[in-house]
């Protein structure tokens, strides 16, 4: 007769030596486990705008407290992903991250920050009037295409330390979400959505969140979710609170390319009227 304890033993000893002889590069750092609670979060996010928003809508049950709560827990979702990602770019320069971390990180982003924003502009566009369901998607297929482009570029080049090529596809998404929430007519707001897409995709250079950066960036996205639940609770002043919050982020979204490219332009004649210079001695 076998001993229980005995053969428990034995079968946790034959897991762990499973799990020492597993290669480096399949095991998961802690940077890994929060980029895959940035991915968990972009699920979710597509999650609740599909139960508490498009289904109320074609079910004709629609509630606008639940739908409006659903809307800002997806949004929500949306920021703690970005936090996530934030974040594990933090540990992963400080502590080791697995050979995966960098393909983690990219399929993980195109869900939070390519699928679940796209997914919002979609639903957004059947909820307002479905005749604006077409368009909507078509916005969103760019999206979703723009981020796909602008992730695969992002693995295949390289540029000088502390900046990115293109809007970054977390800040791309909150711009997204927030032309939404700002509920401009729909024209313009479609207009804004493919100029975003256009912004990720481009060769505008953006600063990489470090240090002091990093920081703001993540008090940004603190003060951006208590604007939503000042919002969803009907705080006094909520309402105006979230359309202030979300009217500064497409602000920035469009202020910063143009201090950017104004810069590069500065560097390119600095550089030219040197060399014309070193060229007349």
């Amino acid at each position: 007769m076998t001993d229980p304890d005995t053969h428990k033993s034995d079968w946790v000893t034959e897991l762990q030596d499973e799990v020492d002889d597993l290669p480096l590069s399949t095991r998961l750092s802690i940077a890994d486990a929060l980029t895959l609670g940035n991915a968990i979060c972009g699920f979710l996010a597509v999650y609740f705008t599909t139960t508490g928003v498009l289904v109320p809508h074609l079910n004709g049950t629609s509630d606008g407290g639940m739908s409006k709560h659903s809307a800002a827990t997806a949004v929500s979702l949306m920021l703690l992903a970005s936090v996530f990602d934030l974040c594990d770019g933090l540990v992963a320069r400080k502590l080791r991250s697995s050979a995966m971390g960098a393909e983690l990180d990219n399929l993980s982003d195109l869900i939070s920050f390519g699928l679940a924003p796209a997914y919002f502009v979609v639903v957004w566009g059947l909820v307002a009037d479905d005749a604006y369901g077409k368009v909507s998607a078509a916005a969103a297929v760019l999206v979703v295409i723009a981020v796909v482009l602008r992730l695969a570029r992002f693995s295949c080049t390289t540029l000088r330390d502390g900046v990115f090529q293109g809007m970054p596809s977390p800040f791309g998404a909150m711009t997204v979400v927030s032309l939404v929430l700002l509920e401009l007519p729909f024209a313009p707001t479609i207009a804004a959505i493919v100029g975003v897409a256009w912004l990720m995709v481009s060769r505008v250079e953006y600063p990489k969140p470090r240090g002091r950066l990093a920081a703001v960036t993540f008090a940004w996205t603190i003060v951006s979710m208590l604007c939503l639940t000042a919002w969803t609770l009907d705080v006094p002043g909520g309402h105006q609170l979230l359309q202030t919050g979300a009217a500064l982020q497409c602000m920035a979204a469009a202020v910063i390319p143009c201090f950017a490219t104004t810069r590069r332009v500065n560097t390119i004649r600095a550089a030219r009227r040197e060399a014309r210079a070193t060229a007349l001695r």
